[in-house]
């Protein structure tokens, strides 16, 4: 971080362990047990998320939880604007989304825009019987009609802000940090 930002941590640690546990039940409480679920992270942040999400899962309902990784880099529509992204690879466990209830997995919802492509790159691996988007951080701005059904934390903040979410398989922690401009008020 330079001299000319500042940080501020408003989770982590056990936070992260209730707003995922509480994810979990929410999940099994909509969808009435576990039976059809795949949980898909999208790289980067939302794939350690995922996986312990689909951890939790089984552990509740008694049963394994299969998860895997989305790639979204080809389907977004930002790639003339920003830096060159690699792209990672996409797994899905039997190769196929088909007639499964797919929960997308994410750190943090802003625009709407990285979920659009993840729509967009999900379709191309079958047609899933419905699509849930679970976050742990809403922080609101959104630019498309796109809305987390699981939501960790609303964090509103400004659009000048960086929302970072740092987490254990990472970065050796589990935070959420705002990230605000030097002379922002906080």
């Amino acid at each position: 971080m330079s001299d000319a930002e500042h940080a501020k941590t408003v989770l982590q640690g056990d936070d992260f362990a209730r707003m995922l546990k509480r994810i979990a039940h929410e999940i099994l409480e909509s969808e009435r047990g576990a039976d059809q679920l795949l949980v898909l992270g999208i790289h980067t942040r939302g794939v350690p998320i995922a996986a312990r999400l689909a951890q939790l899962l089984g552990r509740i309902d008694g049963a394994e939880v299969p998860y895997g990784a989305l790639d979204v880099t080809m389907y977004r529509d930002d790639l003339a604007s920003k830096p060159t992204r690699a792209s990672r690879p996409t797994s899905i466990p039997d190769g196929t989304v088909d007639g499964r209830t797919v929960v997308l997995v994410d750190d943090v919802l802003f625009s709407g825009r990285t979920i659009r492509a993840a729509l967009d790159a999900l379709a191309d691996h079958g047609r899933a019987k419905a699509v849930r988007l679970a976050v742990l951080v809403d922080r609101g701005h959104r630019e498309l009609p796109i809305r987390a059904d699981f939501v960790g934390k609303n964090l509103p903040s400004s659009r000048s802000e960086r929302v970072l979410v740092q987490l254990e398989e990472i970065d050796g922690t589990d935070a959420v940090l705002i990230e605000s401009p030097a002379g922002d008020i906080a």
